[in-house]
């Protein structure tokens, strides 16, 4: 009997180990979201379970997602950054004028986008590791000035608000085929952005899961003054992460300018906000120290769903917002009573 006894208190904790660990997941609470969501547009549209639509949906989540997870990182690291929607329309600028002007292969466009975004998100870091003001001014000052520094600089250059046509140049279609192509998989096309997403997802996993990086980053979140005490180099992460959120940018920014070969200098206003809400509704904490490159991917899919899904319903697009809000604050009330039961359960 009393092995018996032991051999069933052992399953029990066994059990109550493995609830724990699901608990503080922090994608858990934008898991459960993302089914009922999937359920609720499976319910409501025929064609919403199709190849085609679904296919549609991955690539609308892409287009979030790949910023999403660079943002959710930054998160975790207790920051944010406001300047990350306009960022990927200067990416696309730089890149497209570049070109244009000194009439060279599209590539050399491509490489001087890289370093200039690259360089604004080590601004970013810089100026806040250096000053110590929140990221919401610094971030706040940036997304202004790369506003309008898009709109001066396109007109001035270009003479209009938007770029010239480069599909001509030479390495435009080699420069298409890595930002903006289209595979067939099983008479099924999928745009290359969802490859690019799920790798990010899979380095930024690696990278917060596996590596020392990953336990500074969740440090610097938790506690800086802590983190930097024993010894986590705060400032390089801070930096480290302010420059990922610049090569999502160029990612997307590149995305942008092969798809639709010119780019206009108002767009992209306004999706930081997005990026921030697919964190969010992840699990990442706007506090910082929590969260998970999954769950930014789930974030983004929830957006994705409920975007597209609602096309596919015939429901009327206006109500999509309030949408986006409600599963905001579902997911972030589901998020907080799953932390405290976790933290109840320890």
């Amino acid at each position: 009997m009393s092995a018996a006894t032991d051999g069933i208190r052992e399953g029990r904790f066994l059990q109550s180990a493995s609830a724990r660990r699901l608990l503080s997941r922090p994608e858990l609470g934008s898991v459960v979201g993302a089914v009922a969501v999937f359920v609720v547009f499976a319910l409501a549209a025929d064609s919403f379970l199709r190849a085609s639509s679904l296919s549609t949906v991955l690539y609308a989540s892409s287009t979030i997602g790949i910023m999403a997870v660079p943002v959710a990182l930054l998160m975790i690291g207790g920051e944010f950054d406001l300047s990350a929607g306009v960022l990927v329309t200067s990416s696309a600028l730089i890149s497209s004028m570049t070109s244009y002007q000194l009439t060279a292969n599209v590539w050399v466009g491509v490489g001087v986008s890289l370093l200039a975004t690259l360089a604004v998100g080590a601004f970013n870091g810089f100026l806040l590791t250096r000053t110590r003001l929140p990221s919401f001014i610094v971030t706040l000052g940036t997304f202004l000035m790369l506003t309008g520094m898009n709109l001066g600089f396109t007109k001035l250059i270009d003479g209009t608000v938007s770029t010239k046509t480069i599909a001509d140049m030479e390495g435009f279609p080699a420069a298409h085929a890595v930002f903006a192509s289209t595979l067939t998989v099983g008479g099924v096309d999928i745009k290359i952005t969802i490859l690019w997403w799920l790798a990010l997802v899979a380095v930024a996993s690696w990278i917060l899961l596996r590596t020392r990086a990953g336990n500074w980053i969740l440090a610097v979140g938790g506690n800086a003054d802590a983190a930097r005490a024993v010894g986590v180099p705060v400032a390089r992460t801070r930096v480290a992460l302010y420059m990922g959120v610049a090569l999502g940018a160029w990612i997307s920014g590149q995305h942008l300018l092969f798809s639709y070969d010119v780019v206009q200098s108002g767009e992209g206003v306004g999706n930081e906000l997005i990026y921030i809400i697919a964190a969010v509704i992840g699990g990442c904490l706007i506090t910082g120290g929590h969260g998970s490159a999954v769950g930014s991917a789930v974030g983004a899919l929830l957006f994705g769903m409920t975007s597209k899904g609602i096309v596919f319903a015939e429901w009327n697009p206006d109500w999509f917002k309030f949408f986006l809000g409600a599963m905001l604050l579902l997911a972030t009330l589901l998020n907080h009573w799953v932390r405290k039961r976790a933290e109840a359960a320890k």
